[in-house]
């Protein structure tokens, strides 16, 4: 029996954590859904992530109201994908922060990407009709910006290319916290559909350089203490490799794409299958894996229309 497509089937409504990870710094977690942060500064509130709609990031200003009534001005976006932008016209920010790499990614492939998150995750998507068009930051940066919040710094930077070509991370120095965005997880699958598996380790052995206290991670439970740390980092590593490497495989001895599912599957099943959203994210994983085996560099862009070729091939 065919699988139900991406998370079509995923409709129970998950139990949600806001755990202070840092004096003035929380996680907003859901049981493997998108994380968001917040970084509580003198006089204002910064937040990392938007969610999906209005109505999820509606959760996250609750939990802000519930620990400070200061206002939020910053938003900042680590990537360009539709579950972590569409909710920010709820915050109502004066600034909207991220790469300007991020941003060329939401001309070149926004829309489509809208289109294509819309379909895979409607629970997500729920009260969509609020969400007033795509998501434009105010601000970009280049590699790095500093932004004060009264006497806090907030580094946000990019380090690497991983879960996408613009991904940021945030440190709030005075606490040595990091928001990761994507590039790290927690027991959840990495969605590597618009990835970069030769670049992804790198960019988390800069990760790891910082030596961080506390990571709140894309998905998953938020990680305090060094050890929690390092342990969702290795993970991370482990299930990028694992994923990568059998497709590569595949692709120097000029095998299908089928072949390079059967195998990637063979690899990680044993140790990820009661992953977050391991299913879902498998065969844009292993599609994505064998192009860039085959040297192709950019992703190809998603679509609704491809999305569901590509889940009958694979998944069906």
């Amino acid at each position: 029996m065919a699988r139900a497509f991406a998370s079509q089937s995923d409709l129970t409504e998950k139990k949600i954590t806001f755990d202070e990870i840092g004096e003035g710094i929380y996680a907003f977690t859901a049981e493997g859904d998108p994380n968001s942060g917040v970084i509580i500064g003198d006089e204002s509130v910064m937040i990392v992530e938007a969610q999906a709609t209005p109505r999820l990031a509606n959760k996250v200003i609750e939990c802000v109201r519930s620990v400070t009534d200061k206002p939020i001005t910053h938003v900042v976006l680590t990537h360009y994908h539709a579950v972590r932008v569409l909710g920010a016209s709820a915050f109502k920010a004066q600034q909207i922060i991220m790469s300007e790499k991020a941003r060329a990614m939401i001309t070149e492939r926004g829309q489509e990407d809208w289109d294509s998150e819309f379909q895979r995750f409607p629970r997500l998507f729920e009260g969509h009709e609020s969400i007033p068009g795509l998501t434009w930051p105010t601000t970009t940066f280049n590699q790095s910006m500093t932004v004060f919040l009264g006497n806090r710094r907030v580094d946000i930077k990019q380090i690497g290319r991983a879960h996408t070509a613009g991904d940021a991370v945030i440190h709030v120095r005075d606490q040595n916290v990091m928001f990761t965005g994507d590039i790290v997880e927690d027991q959840s699958a990495c969605y590597c559909g618009d990835g970069h598996f030769n670049d992804w380790g790198q960019t988390l052995n800069n990760i790891v350089a910082y030596d961080v206290d506390a990571i709140a991670p894309g998905r998953g439970r938020a990680l305090i203490g060094k050890s929690r740390v390092a342990k969702a980092i290795e993970s991370t590593r482990d299930f990028v490799q694992s994923t990568y490497q059998p497709a590569a495989k595949v692709a120097a001895r000029g095998g299908s794409l089928k072949e390079a599912w059967n195998a990637v599957r063979a690899s990680c099943d044993p140790k990820f299958a009661d992953y977050a959203i391991y299913e879902h994210c498998l065969p844009f994983n292993v599609a994505r894996a064998y192009d860039e085996a085959r040297g192709i560099d950019t992703p190809r862009i998603w679509t609704a229309q491809r999305d569901l070729e590509m889940w009958a091939e694979l998944q069906g």
